[in-house]
């Protein structure tokens, strides 16, 4: 029988104090999943892995290395410790590296709030491959299609346990279920492709698995027959689908880890206006059945909601604990680490206040311009914000989309147009990052 998560932690503990560690964390992650994929309605590749992985960190003064394995039997947990602590004793100081003080921990938390977990029973691998065959079977059935390059389901489940020498223990369950389809439309050199899917923590929740077959064969012969764009500063809307990428580039930025480094355009912009005023950024890793919940980070600090941009301003950076001392600032609880690696900064649950406004109404507003729906590449100084991208989309003349556009790139500063933004009203609430529609006026486009 397999040994439980918070036991076999703590004999990894137990094994580093015996090997001479001064202070040490592990991580165990147990996890399954199942992986189905449908081409011409029968079975393409089915996959189900399952296993357990350990990480052992330990410190010796302020020198510390990180020992992982997939083997749990005693005598390998007291060789990971032996190991480690023989690295640790070679490595290079490190002044801010360490554990939580004991007063900065999660004492109390209610994961089932958070209902991170399903409930009920693991898919079979044939109704998975019935959840693939549908979508499958649904984008084919729509005139125009040529092919479907892949249609998969998935399910996966892992628990996680994190314990410290500072006295931490604790872990939760996580849960998710897929279905995504990728069509094709056209032929020859003229084909296009575009995808749908959905992934949530609770089955029930998950969208029907002909409607993404179908959306996605939808947006695929909508790209047929491209042309270019006329070069010059046109307004630039990006869809809800892809506009959380530019929130993203402003997390980044915003990241302890880049800000220490010195390889940020945000750096020293604490209460400096980074949004148009009235939009806020709010992270809160405690809504119920969203993929970036948590009750405690990686290194067993409580998570908590937190504004970082505040009508317009920026108001803190996303940081673990050393970056939170370098940068001589509290930590957000913001730590995330696999087993084989240490902590670093990443954020949670995202939302970006949303507008007054559809999608249509801004379209509308915008006159002529470019709808952008999908990226491709990126070019981003990270010291001026600088921003180049490959896109794709619709061109809009008088507020109506026109014809489909592709081959052009985008140009512009983040620190300058992410303070031009107006919202749309269409984020997905169900999302953990949820951003809605973004218009941007006045970018380059590199067209013809």
């Amino acid at each position: 029988m397999a040994r439980p998560l918070d036991t076999l932690t703590q004999a990894l503990l137990d094994a580093a104090s015996k090997a001479g560690a001064e202070s040490a964390d592990a991580l165990a992650v147990e996890g399954s999943s199942i992986e189905i994929d449908v081409r011409g309605g029968t079975l393409e590749r089915a996959e189900r892995s399952e296993g357990v992985d350990i990480g052992l960190r330990v410190f010796v003064g302020r020198q510390s290395a990180i020992v992982s394995s997939s083997d749990t039997r005693d005598e390998t947990l007291a060789a990971m410790a032996e190991r480690a602590v023989a690295m640790a004793r070679e490595a290079p100081e490190d002044p801010h590296a360490g554990l939580a003080d004991p007063s900065q921990l999660a004492t109390q938390w209610d994961s089932a709030a958070l209902e991170m977990c399903d409930p009920a029973a693991e898919p079979s691998p044939a109704e998975l491959q019935e959840d693939a065959s549908r979508a499958e079977a649904a984008a084919l059935a729509v005139q125009g299609v040529s092919q479907v390059q892949a249609s998969s389901a998935g399910y996966g489940r892992r628990e996680v346990h994190l314990a410290a020498s500072n006295g931490f223990s604790g872990g939760y369950a996580r849960s998710s279920r897929s279905v995504s389809c990728v069509a094709i439309a056209g032929e020859g050199l003229a084909m296009e492709r575009d995808y749908d899917g959905d992934s949530r923590t609770f089955q029930s929740d998950l969208r029907g698995a002909e409607e993404i077959g179908r959306r996605a064969a939808e947006r695929a012969l909508e790209r047929l027959n491209p042309r270019k764009p006329r070069t010059g500063a046109w307004p630039v809307l990006f869809d809800e689908r892809i506009a959380a990428s530019l929130i993203g580039h402003l997390m980044a930025a915003a990241n302890g880890a880049s800000v220490a480094r010195g390889a940020s355009w945000l750096r020293g912009a604490l209460g400096e206006e980074v949004l148009p005023s009235g939009l806020s950024l709010v992270e809160d890793p405690h809504r119920p059945r969203i993929s970036g919940s948590r009750p405690f980070d990686a290194e067993g600090l409580p998570t908590r909601q937190r504004t970082l941009v505040e009508n317009g301003v920026l108001t803190g950076y996303t940081l673990d604990l050393a970056t939170a001392r370098k940068l001589d600032m509290p930590p957000t609880a913001n730590a995330a680490r696999g087993t084989s690696g240490g902590p670093s900064p990443s954020s949670w649950n995202l939302a970006l206040t949303q507008g007054d406004k559809s999608r249509e109404e801004l379209l509308a507003e915008m006159g002529t311009g470019l709808v952008v729906t999908s990226m491709i590449g990126a070019t981003i100084n990270p010291n001026t914000g600088d921003y180049s991208r490959g896109a794709a989309g619709m061109w809009v003349e008088n507020g109506v989309p026109v014809y489909p556009v592709s081959g052009v790139t985008i140009a512009g500063n983040l620190r300058d147009f992410l303070r031009r933004m107006t919202p749309a009203n269409d984020a997905r609430p169900w999302l953990s990052r949820v951003v809605p529609s973004l218009l941007v006026e006045g970018l380059t486009l590199a067209g013809e």
